[in-house]
């Protein structure tokens, strides 16, 4: 075929059905599961949508994204909710994010934050470190490091935390010391609210289900329980079966029992690449907030965050927390209703941008390109990823 897709997550299915909708339909899609969506799809629990690769929301922001979207599953199926997150941090239930919440922590706690913030090393026009706890720490403050970032992190993505680099946290701002104190004495947030400040959601069903709409689209151009085993670049052929003139990949590189025609030393640039992995795990007990997702530092609790289905899932109940996989205990889970998901987070390790700039860049040399959160090893959102995969068939 003209067009092969490794993957039929939200940028495989959104590729394919934007070079189809722009008449190049000689397209096929090997997906490895049963069925589609990736890491957004949904299951049946208790009677409502659980998505079981964690929290997806579709951002409200880009336009030809939605356009995209209601496509297949029109506005009028979604909700759409200002974003409610919060985290609970020595008893403090605050907004998030914390730096811009401080206000709404207990007096006390308030001035040993301002406290630490007055001298964190940004404030102090100190050199920025190289190591990631070191800038945590130099950008937040002791405080904001010790009982929130550090712990928070160390949960997410594994107890080696000097293993990642700095370079994705950059889009994170300063925390000045003169508008935190402004901030808690006017009694309200300052800068603006992270990604999702308002986000849509199904009204009837998880977010898997636009996703599930979109393969049905594709009708016999998706092909199911077809795990990418072998690459062969040289050749453009998957599986020693399918051919193409272009293969998009969005599945992860390191998943591939064989790349052929892969110089050595991007072999070991996959090698590298590190991921972490997680158990959603549903929970039958409704919360008592109008949050929608919650953060939970706490080292002695195993999850790291709470999903809050009764708050965004119309007549549902109950939550689902999500929990590194190294972290979980089956033995405690509630329901026994817990989903694995072995690539869940792709690590932000030292070196990867450059490790991933060469791999690219060699990969497209020969007809395949890298797209999507795997494809690419970045923590896409799935709003970000239809956003590429449309740019990508604009591209191609």
């Amino acid at each position: 075929m003209k067009y092969l897709i490794i993957g039929g997550g939200p940028s495989g299915l959104t590729l394919a059905n934007s070079l189809i909708n722009n008449g190049k339909d000689d397209v096929l899609v090997l997906e490895r599961n049963e069925e589609a969506g990736g890491l957004c799809r949904s299951k049946n629990v208790d009677g409502s949508p659980l998505d079981i690769g964690g929290g997806h929301f579709l951002d409200v922001k880009n336009k030809r994204v939605l356009d995209f979207v209601f496509d297949f599953m029109p506005v009028d199926e979604w909700d759409r909710y200002t974003r409610d997150s919060r985290i609970v941090v020595n008893d403090n239930l605050i907004g998030s994010p914390i730096e811009a919440n401080i206000w709404q922590m207990k007096l006390e706690d308030q001035v040993e934050y301002l406290k630490a913030i007055a001298v964190a090393g940004c404030n102090l026009n100190v050199e920025m470190p190289e190591k990631f706890v070191d800038w945590i720490y130099w950008k937040l403050g002791e405080k904001i490091a010790d009982d929130y970032m550090i712990p928070y992190n160390k949960k997410m993505f594994g107890e080696n935390l000097d293993s990642l680099g700095t370079y994705w946290l950059n889009k994170l701002p300063n925390v000045s010391f003169d508008e935190t104190l402004i901030s808690c004495l006017e009694r309200k947030a300052y800068g603006t609210q992270p990604g999702h400040a308002e986000f849509y959601y199904p009204k009837k069903y998880g977010y898997g289900e636009v996703w599930l709409r979109m393969a049905e689209r594709l009708k016999d151009k998706i092909i199911y329980n077809e795990k990418a085993v072998t690459l062969d670049l040289d050749n453009k052929c998957v599986n020693d079966k399918y051919e193409a003139d272009i293969i998009i990949n969005t599945a992860p590189w390191d998943a591939f029992d064989e790349i052929k025609g892969l110089p050595e030393n991007l072999k070991n640039n996959i090698k590298d690449l590190k991921h972490s992995s997680i158990v959603i795990d549903y929970i039958p007990e409704n919360v008592n907030n109008e949050a929608q997702w919650i953060y939970y530092p706490d080292s002695s609790l195993d999850y790291h965050r709470i999903l809050v289905r009764h708050n965004f899932c119309p007549n549902s109940k109950g939550c689902w927390t999500e929990t590194n996989l190294d972290r979980f205990n089956k033995e405690k889970s509630k329901e026994g209703n817990y989903f694995i998901m072995d690539y869940a987070y792709p690590l932000n390790t030292i070196g990867k941008p450059e490790k991933m700039k060469q791999l690219l860049e060699y990969t497209k040399s020969k007809g395949v390109i890298g797209l999507g959160r795997w494809g690419e090893w970045q923590h896409y959102n799935s709003d970000v990823v239809v956003n590429l995969a449309l740019e990508c068939a604009d591209t191609i």
